[in-house]
């Protein structure tokens, strides 16, 4: 008896002195975001959605570094660089801008990318099939509706013969886009009126110097800087009664006129899927590029009223969407 009290004795001693173990903890992953400014929230809005949809939980699973750049070039360099000497495991670029400042400061880091300008003429990936690097992600053409939307414009203002547009110089994607208009413009028989701006406070001199009957509409392309300072064209366009044509259709909601493009909350929720295959170790260059094929025409009849225009029933019959 006493032998086995000793044995016992001796057993939980050595079990005493043996750690427990502590139960695994999940990883939590580390995503970088860049965005260009107030406007693209909406894309992280519908990221959130679709990383919840893919069963990864924000803050237990994954947490979003922000990094809101102001629609300034320079500082989405600095700040992709920052992240990624943090250590994040992957960068979020929500435009086409933020991502070739991420992948011109950036070594090593995949990236993945909301893209409104063909990714393989820009260069940021090989091919849409096989990316071929270390960037991949969604691409929905809002450069390529320039024209489109133009065209749409003449529809909807018959007597349209001046266009005004502003936009940074220095973007490539602003460059092209202008391009793009210039000669639709053409083609259409309007004069497109261009107003490069070098700096936030001289679009917003620019915007507020515009007069009633001035120009006959506002064009916008797709540019972070001008996004940035929708608001303030919206609100100025409204004083004057100036038709706008816009690239974020949820600013037809804030009081544009009309907008032809993608949902950014429908953009942010598709492009979860690359994040979390990444997050799995899965390598970019071996996920396709995929399209965005959903474009949506939103019209905005209240201020179409407020303008004295009558949107020909054609054109509204068109539309995905009309706020009345």
């Amino acid at each position: 008896m006493t032998k086995k009290i000793s044995v016992f004795l001796l057993v939980t001693i050595l079990l005493a002195a043996v750690p427990l173990a502590e139960p695994q903890q999940t990883k939590v992953y580390r995503v970088g975001v860049l965005l260009p400014g107030e406007a693209w929230y909406e894309i992280i809005d519908g990221l959130r959605v679709g990383l919840r949809q893919l069963g990864l939980e924000e803050g237990k699973q994954f947490v979003l570094e922000i990094r809101d750049t102001k629609a300034d070039l320079k500082a989405a360099e600095a700040a992709a660089r920052n992240l990624e000497q943090e250590k994040v495991n992957l960068i979020y670029a929500t435009r086409t801008s933020v991502t070739i400042a991420a992948k011109r400061a950036t070594g090593d880091i995949p990236i993945v990318f909301c893209a409104g300008t063909d990714p393989v003429t820009l260069g940021l990936v090989e091919s849409f099939a096989k990316p071929g690097g270390r960037l991949t992600g969604v691409y929905d053409p809002s450069t390529d509706l320039t024209a489109k939307r133009m065209e749409i414009l003449k529809e909807m203002v018959p007597k349209l013969r001046r266009i005004v547009t502003f936009y940074e110089p220095r973007n490539p994607v602003a460059i092209e886009s202008s391009k793009l208009a210039r000669e639709e413009a053409r083609r259409l028989r309007v004069e497109f009126i261009e107003r490069p701006v070098a700096s936030v406070e001289e679009l917003q001199a620019g915007v507020r110097a515009l007069k009633a009957g001035e120009v006959d509409a506002f064009f916008q392309l797709a540019d972070p800087m001008v996004l940035g300072q929708a608001q303030l064209i919206i609100d100025t366009a409204r004083r004057i009664k100036l038709p706008t044509m816009l690239v974020d259709q949820s600013l037809v909601g804030k009081g544009g006129l009309v907008s032809y493009g993608v949902s950014y909350h429908e953009l942010g929720r598709l492009s979860a899927k690359y994040v979390q295959r990444i997050l799995a170790g899965v390598k970019p260059k071996d996920i396709p590029v995929q399209g965005v094929d959903k474009i949506d025409l939103v019209i905005n009849l209240k201020t179409a009223k407020q303008f004295g225009l009558t949107i020909s029933p054609n054109v509204l019959a068109r539309a995905d969407k009309v706020i009345r």
